[in-house]
């Protein structure tokens, strides 16, 4: 039967504390969402950090040594390190973490966009910390940076390690990158896509925009690659489930919504996994454990990670 592997990325660099109580920002606090999220049902668990006062994306793998041997210690969980880090980041910045700790999956976008977060200054007024406006309206004029040059970058520098990626495609012209990659024989299958749908700057919600890069996918890999999906904000559940009907894995967390409903704020991240998990078993199909994604995703093993 399909196994369905349930990543839950627990903080993210989009949302900026002031908009939850329940957004995790410190080590402490990471930690703690990253167990309760395996123990809820995830398989693979997407890791950022953040300065434990303001809550501003930290990409030093100092940052990131304070919580993770204590998630691993504590979960058998698929430890997976972004090289996004935040938008405003550079990609030797953004990658150090991954080149640092050798983890067994680490993010990688696979294209530049425009990302746009701006919107977000309509609901959310009363913001504590200095940064988070500037953040949020600095993205007016932010191109995301991922040229052929920076992905080729950060391919090289984990190439040693046996890191394999979470092939992140905000469009379908970020599908075409990735098979231009494969071509050159950089990356080798099974490839890991996670399609991203509801960023300002990317692909939209839609079911026929699933399908598309659905289509798109099963057209260039064939059988070389494992499907994802995330829905930004309110749309997470319902492309969720759209995807885990198509065949595909699914990601929630509160890097992607910090929703649980409309106008109910997610406590915990555990609260989304165990709601999708709902979702795929009502669908008849079982949730994948931390040890079946590693053999479905031709992962290297917790044990040879460098934490």
């Amino acid at each position: 039967m399909h196994k369905v592997i349930i990543t839950c990325a627990v903080t993210g660099a989009i949302h900026t504390p002031s908009m939850s109580p329940y957004l995790p920002v410190t080590p402490e606090e990471i930690i703690e969402a990253a167990v309760g999220a395996a123990e809820a049902g995830a398989s693979i668990i997407h890791l950022h950090a953040r300065d434990p006062v303001t809550g501003k994306p930290d990409q030093s793998p100092q940052a990131f040594a304070k919580f993770l041997p204590h998630i691993k210690a504590r979960t058998n969980a698929v430890l997976n390190l972004t090289s996004g880090g935040s938008p405003f980041m550079t990609i030797e910045e953004r990658i150090q973490p991954s080149m640092h700790f050798a983890p067994e999956v680490a993010s990688l976008n696979m294209g530049s966009i425009n990302f746009a977060l701006f919107p977000m200054l309509e609901r959310f007024k009363d913001l504590k910390h200095d940064w988070e406006r500037k953040h949020l309206e600095d993205s007016r004029d932010l191109i995301f940076r991922n040229t052929f040059k920076d992905i080729e970058y950060a391919l090289a520098m984990c190439s040693a390690n046996n890191t394999r990626f979470e092939f992140e495609c905000y469009d379908i012209g970020h599908l075409y990158n990735l098979a231009h990659f494969a071509d050159r024989g950089l990356v080798k299958a099974p490839f890991f896509v996670q399609s991203v749908f509801g960023i300002l700057g990317g692909i939209g919600v839609h079911h026929e925009d699933v399908s598309h890069m659905r289509r798109t996918a099963d057209r260039l890999f064939g059988n070389d690659y494992r499907w994802s999906v995330l829905g930004a904000g309110r749309h997470q559940m319902t492309i969720a489930t759209l995807a885990a009907g198509m065949g595909g894995n699914v990601r929630v967390g509160l890097e992607d919504s910090l929703w649980l409903g409309k106008g109910t704020l997610a406590e915990s991240n555990a609260q989304q996994v165990k709601q999708v998990r709902g979702i795929i078993e009502s669908l008849g199909l079982q949730v994948a454990t931390p040890d079946e994604a590693r053999q479905i995703l031709a992962l290297k093993g917790a044990e040879h990670v460098s934490f």
